[in-house]
């Protein structure tokens, strides 16, 4: 799911495509990253689950995401082996600061897009199913002025 387990809390990034095709995360002037929509999409449900619960472990996220125990497991033990996740002996998982920023991004992103598509006339269960899409593939640059023009739009 992800390479290159030195990641700094960021603030914008751009999706972009290696050599091979790749998508992969281009942190502005940090680092560089290789993240797939997937371990994205993981990390931000761990980041609402815990707001929600307190305590997340992965049967909550096969629920919550549909998917199958072994997927999730694999993907738990992606993420923790690069340094995303940290996971006690009762299998609790916890975002490191690492994961915390990625989540973080991705879901501010789901929410700001979910209320604006909302406010367009878009039902709420369509907004957020485009919101989940459209997260991952924005520019940061894009993003930034989506924003600003939704609060510009709320004033």
């Amino acid at each position: 799911i992800l390479k290159y387990a030195k990641i700094k809390p960021y603030l914008s990034a751009q999706k972009t495509q290696d050599r091979r095709g790749k998508h992969i995360t281009v942190l502005k002037g940090l680092i560089y990253m290789k993240i797939q929509e997937s371990a994205e999409n993981y990390l931000e449900t761990i980041l609402m689950l815990k707001e929600e619960r307190g305590m997340v472990r992965s049967i909550d996220i096969v629920r919550h995401m549909n998917f199958s125990k072994p997927s999730v497991s694999r993907a738990m033990s992606l993420l923790r082996e690069n340094g995303y996740i940290s996971m006690d002996k009762e299998g609790f998982i916890e975002l490191t600061d690492q994961g915390r920023a990625i989540a973080s991004t991705i879901y501010e992103r789901h929410q700001l897009l979910t209320e604006w598509l909302t406010r367009l006339g878009v039902s709420p269960e369509t907004a957020a199913a485009d919101a989940c899409r459209i997260e991952h593939d924005l520019s940061a640059e894009t993003f930034q002025k989506i924003k600003e023009h939704i609060q510009r739009a709320g004033d």
